[in-house]
Protein backbone atom coordinates (compact mmCIF):
# COMPACT_ATOMS: atom_id res chain seq x y z
CA UNK A 1 0.00 0.00 0.00
CA UNK A 2 2.63 2.62 0.99
CA UNK A 3 4.23 1.63 -2.38
CA UNK A 4 1.37 2.25 -4.26
CA UNK A 5 0.61 5.65 -2.33
CA UNK A 6 4.56 6.98 -3.02
CA UNK A 7 3.85 5.72 -6.79
CA UNK A 8 1.03 7.87 -6.63
CA UNK A 9 2.39 10.91 -4.85
CA UNK A 10 4.89 11.12 -7.72
CA UNK A 11 3.01 11.04 -10.66
CA UNK A 12 0.76 13.73 -9.10
CA UNK A 13 3.74 15.66 -8.20
CA UNK A 14 5.35 15.54 -11.90
CA UNK A 15 1.84 15.93 -13.13
CA UNK A 16 1.54 19.07 -11.40
CA UNK A 17 5.07 20.39 -12.07
CA UNK A 18 4.41 20.03 -15.81
CA UNK A 19 1.36 21.43 -16.05
CA UNK A 20 2.62 24.46 -14.26
CA UNK A 21 5.58 24.72 -16.85
CA UNK A 22 3.03 24.37 -19.44
CA UNK A 23 0.90 27.33 -18.15
CA UNK A 24 4.12 29.84 -18.15
CA UNK A 25 5.84 28.81 -21.41
CA UNK A 26 2.80 30.77 -23.53
CA UNK A 27 3.48 34.08 -21.21
CA UNK A 28 7.63 33.71 -22.18
CA UNK A 29 6.97 32.88 -25.93
CA UNK A 30 4.24 36.09 -25.98
CA UNK A 31 7.45 37.72 -24.78
CA UNK A 32 9.91 36.59 -27.03
CA UNK A 33 7.38 37.40 -30.37
CA UNK A 34 6.84 40.67 -29.63
CA UNK A 35 10.35 41.68 -30.27
CA UNK A 36 10.79 38.62 -33.15
CA UNK A 37 11.24 40.66 -36.38
CA UNK A 38 10.85 38.34 -39.74
CA UNK A 39 12.36 38.69 -42.76
CA UNK A 40 10.03 40.03 -45.57
CA UNK A 41 9.54 38.21 -48.78
CA UNK A 42 11.65 40.47 -50.71
CA UNK A 43 14.31 39.68 -48.29
CA UNK A 44 14.56 42.96 -46.78
CA UNK A 45 14.39 43.52 -42.95
CA UNK A 46 13.31 46.78 -41.12
CA UNK A 47 14.38 47.06 -37.74
CA UNK A 48 12.55 50.13 -35.64
CA UNK A 49 14.09 50.65 -32.48
CA UNK A 50 10.85 51.86 -30.84
CA UNK A 51 9.79 48.77 -31.07
CA UNK A 52 13.07 46.70 -29.74
CA UNK A 53 14.21 45.62 -26.50
CA UNK A 54 16.48 48.91 -25.35
CA UNK A 55 18.90 49.96 -22.71
CA UNK A 56 18.63 53.43 -22.50
CA UNK A 57 20.90 55.90 -20.14
CA UNK A 58 20.51 59.91 -20.13
CA UNK A 59 24.22 60.19 -18.26
CA UNK A 60 26.24 57.82 -20.23
CA UNK A 61 24.39 57.45 -23.69
CA UNK A 62 27.00 56.14 -25.70
CA UNK A 63 26.20 52.72 -24.18
CA UNK A 64 22.44 53.13 -25.77
CA UNK A 65 21.56 49.74 -27.29
CA UNK A 66 18.44 48.43 -28.91
CA UNK A 67 18.07 44.43 -29.89
CA UNK A 68 15.68 42.67 -32.09
CA UNK A 69 14.92 38.41 -32.51
CA UNK A 70 15.24 38.55 -36.61
CA UNK A 71 14.33 35.29 -38.45
CA UNK A 72 16.19 34.98 -41.33
CA UNK A 73 15.03 32.35 -44.27
CA UNK A 74 17.70 33.96 -46.72
CA UNK A 75 20.88 34.20 -46.27
CA UNK A 76 23.08 36.63 -48.44
CA UNK A 77 24.79 39.95 -48.41
CA UNK A 78 22.53 43.15 -47.21
CA UNK A 79 23.15 46.92 -47.53
CA UNK A 80 22.85 48.51 -43.75
CA UNK A 81 21.06 51.71 -43.76
CA UNK A 82 20.56 53.89 -40.60
CA UNK A 83 17.49 56.12 -40.53
CA UNK A 84 17.32 58.95 -38.19
CA UNK A 85 15.12 61.67 -37.57
CA UNK A 86 17.20 65.57 -37.52
CA UNK A 87 16.70 69.13 -37.53
CA UNK A 88 19.75 69.57 -38.80
CA UNK A 89 20.23 68.24 -42.64
CA UNK A 90 23.47 69.10 -43.07
CA UNK A 91 25.11 67.70 -39.72
CA UNK A 92 23.44 64.97 -37.92
CA UNK A 93 25.67 65.40 -34.82
CA UNK A 94 26.67 61.48 -33.95
CA UNK A 95 29.31 61.95 -31.45
CA UNK A 96 30.17 58.03 -31.62
CA UNK A 97 30.40 55.85 -34.02
CA UNK A 98 27.63 52.91 -34.48
CA UNK A 99 27.88 49.88 -33.49
CA UNK A 100 25.96 46.97 -35.34
CA UNK A 101 26.06 43.13 -34.40
CA UNK A 102 24.41 40.30 -35.97
CA UNK A 103 25.53 36.86 -35.14
CA UNK A 104 29.51 38.28 -34.17
CA UNK A 105 29.33 40.36 -37.84
CA UNK A 106 30.23 43.69 -37.23
CA UNK A 107 29.85 46.83 -38.71
CA UNK A 108 31.25 50.23 -37.11
CA UNK A 109 30.30 53.39 -38.98
CA UNK A 110 30.01 57.41 -38.19
CA UNK A 111 26.76 58.13 -39.81
CA UNK A 112 26.51 60.57 -42.76
CA UNK A 113 23.78 62.21 -44.43
CA UNK A 114 23.57 59.86 -47.42
CA UNK A 115 19.66 60.81 -48.32
CA UNK A 116 17.41 63.56 -47.46
CA UNK A 117 13.78 62.09 -47.17
CA UNK A 118 10.66 64.05 -48.36
CA UNK A 119 6.98 63.53 -47.55
CA UNK A 120 7.58 60.82 -45.04
CA UNK A 121 4.99 60.23 -41.92
CA UNK A 122 7.44 58.88 -39.91
CA UNK A 123 8.64 61.84 -38.50
CA UNK A 124 6.70 65.43 -37.63
CA UNK A 125 7.94 68.65 -37.66
CA UNK A 126 10.81 70.57 -37.26
CA UNK A 127 12.37 66.72 -37.77
CA UNK A 128 13.18 65.51 -41.14
CA UNK A 129 14.03 62.01 -42.31
CA UNK A 130 17.79 60.91 -42.98
CA UNK A 131 19.05 58.02 -44.77
CA UNK A 132 22.82 56.99 -43.80
CA UNK A 133 24.93 54.03 -45.56
CA UNK A 134 26.32 51.90 -42.90
CA UNK A 135 27.91 49.34 -44.98
CA UNK A 136 27.98 46.05 -46.58
CA UNK A 137 27.60 43.06 -44.64
CA UNK A 138 27.47 38.82 -45.53
CA UNK A 139 24.94 37.08 -43.59
CA UNK A 140 26.16 33.41 -44.03
CA UNK A 141 23.28 31.45 -42.91
CA UNK A 142 19.77 31.45 -42.07
CA UNK A 143 18.35 31.10 -39.21
CA UNK A 144 17.11 33.63 -35.80
CA UNK A 145 19.45 35.92 -34.91
CA UNK A 146 19.84 38.21 -31.98
CA UNK A 147 20.24 41.73 -33.66
CA UNK A 148 22.07 44.42 -31.98
CA UNK A 149 22.75 48.34 -32.21
CA UNK A 150 24.48 50.85 -30.28
CA UNK A 151 24.40 54.31 -30.26
CA UNK A 152 24.44 57.36 -28.82
CA UNK A 153 20.98 58.34 -30.32
CA UNK A 154 19.23 55.93 -29.11
CA UNK A 155 17.38 58.37 -26.82
CA UNK A 156 15.38 57.81 -23.63
CA UNK A 157 11.74 57.46 -24.18
CA UNK A 158 11.02 60.53 -22.58
CA UNK A 159 13.09 62.63 -24.09
CA UNK A 160 10.60 65.28 -25.95
CA UNK A 161 10.31 68.39 -27.14
CA UNK A 162 10.59 70.69 -24.30
CA UNK A 163 8.00 73.76 -25.20
CA UNK A 164 9.59 75.82 -28.18
CA UNK A 165 12.84 74.06 -26.85
CA UNK A 166 13.85 71.14 -29.66
CA UNK A 167 16.25 68.77 -26.40
CA UNK A 168 17.56 66.71 -29.36
CA UNK A 169 18.69 67.71 -33.09
CA UNK A 170 19.00 64.26 -34.02
CA UNK A 171 17.46 60.32 -32.87
CA UNK A 172 18.19 56.99 -34.55
CA UNK A 173 14.61 55.81 -35.87
CA UNK A 174 15.33 52.38 -37.35
CA UNK A 175 18.02 49.95 -39.41
CA UNK A 176 17.10 48.31 -42.37
CA UNK A 177 19.00 45.52 -44.20
CA UNK A 178 18.24 45.52 -48.31
CA UNK A 179 19.49 42.53 -50.41
CA UNK A 180 22.74 43.81 -51.49
CA UNK A 181 22.45 43.87 -55.81
CA UNK A 182 25.51 42.85 -57.53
Amino acid sequence: MRKINSALAIIIGITLLFSCNNAQSPRGNEQHSINKVMQQSDGSIALHVDKAESYRDKKNPSTNTAEWNVVMPKSGRFDVWLSSATIDTTNLGYENKVLLNIHNNVLETLPVINKVVKNTNEVEAPYFRVDSFMGTLYIQDTGQYLVQIISDKILPEDVHDAGDKITEKTKLLSVTLTPAIK
